[in-house]
């Protein structure tokens, strides 16, 4: 196949640096993937090497100068994921994640969605008042719905945010754990606490919970409770069995809405127990007002590694 050159215009040397990355580094992983070749022609990038992979060249370099231009970093795993919308023919999906701002830490750091799953996700939780949001570590599951918790509380869309968890033991005995309950439950709540304290600030977090306003507890403390006016979640819902997954649901109270989190390939139940939250999410998947979305490997915003690990066990899983 005869070879072509593209070029991009960046419209100026700081723009231009952004979308190559320090030391050529997006423009090198851009050309590794795609087996092209780059250059630099004053403000522009030059992409040489066969059409087809010279054209997705072209038109993610342009998506990285939007993201550029929005103020956001572009790092391997953004990169990657743009390259992988583009060859799906996807790429105007790529603003469109960008756009809108879900919440506003303490200090003022806008979260945004990052993948097509967590904007999906996101868009599911405003317009549903149960949403179960099932995938594996890292894409974002609690922290979104601890950040549209917040946005709802400052909206005046809920008074109050309940944050739950199951204090299932995976592999450690909470017997062993030294202090009174709420001590020995404390490890399992620990990410609620940081995502919470991240978007209220470490002060007006300890206000709230001393009014009451956030309230944080195992899933145990649910019972016998109506939830009104409230933005409840329950995470690592995976460790839930079907009795205790039925208790929570049936807490929802008027002007209520309900997340429920959670992996189902880290299921840390008993043998013979099965996991609360697959069983809810086949059975109340199409009713209205429900909504089940499915993250995947591609919706992981850690560490690059961690996606590959994501889809190396998932793939393990398919394969048997």
């Amino acid at each position: 196949m005869d070879k072509v050159k593209i070029s991009v215009d960046c419209g100026g040397l700081d723009l231009l640096q952004k979308v190559m990355g320090v030391f050529d580094e997006n423009m090198n992983v851009l050309a590794g993937e795609l087996g092209i070749a780059f250059g630099v022609s004053g403000t522009a990038v030059e992409f040489s090497g066969e059409l087809q992979n010279v054209t997705v060249a072209a038109e993610v370099s342009k998506k990285l100068l939007e993201i550029a231009k929005a103020g956001e970093p572009i790092d391997k795993s953004r990169l990657i994921y743009c390259i992988e919308l583009v060859r799906e023919g996807a790429a105007d999906d790529i603003a469109g994640i960008m756009s809108g701002v879900i919440a506003v830490t303490s200090k003022g750091k806008p979260v945004k969605c990052k993948t097509v799953g967590q904007k999906r996700y996101a868009e599911a939780i405003k317009k549903n008042t149960v949403v179960f949001g099932i995938g594996p570590a890292g894409t974002g599951k609690t922290y979104l719905a601890v950040a549209l918790a917040v946005a709802a509380y400052k909206s005046k869309t809920a008074e109050k945010i309940i944050l739950t968890r199951p204090a299932v033991e995976a592999g450690e005995k909470l017997g062993f754990l030294p202090g009174d309950l709420q001590n020995k439950v404390d490890p399992y709540l620990r990410p609620l606490y940081d995502a919470l304290q991240e978007m209220f600030g470490l002060d007006n977090y300890a206000k709230l919970m001393e009014r009451g306003v956030i309230e944080i507890a195992p899933l145990a403390y649910m019972r016998g409770r109506t939830l009104n006016n409230a933005f409840i979640i329950l995470d690592e819902a995976q460790n839930t069995t079907k009795e205790q997954m039925k208790m929570f649901l049936t807490r929802l109270g008027e002007n209520s809405k309900m997340v429920i989190t959670g992996d189902v390939t880290q299921i840390d139940l008993p043998e013979g127990k099965k996991s609360g939250l697959k069983h809810a999410s086949e059975i109340l998947k199409g009713i209205e007002g429900i909504s089940v979305v499915t993250l995947t490997a591609r919706d992981v915003v850690r560490h690059p590694l961690v996606s590959a690990i994501v889809a190396a066990y998932e793939k393990k899983e398919k394969n048997g």
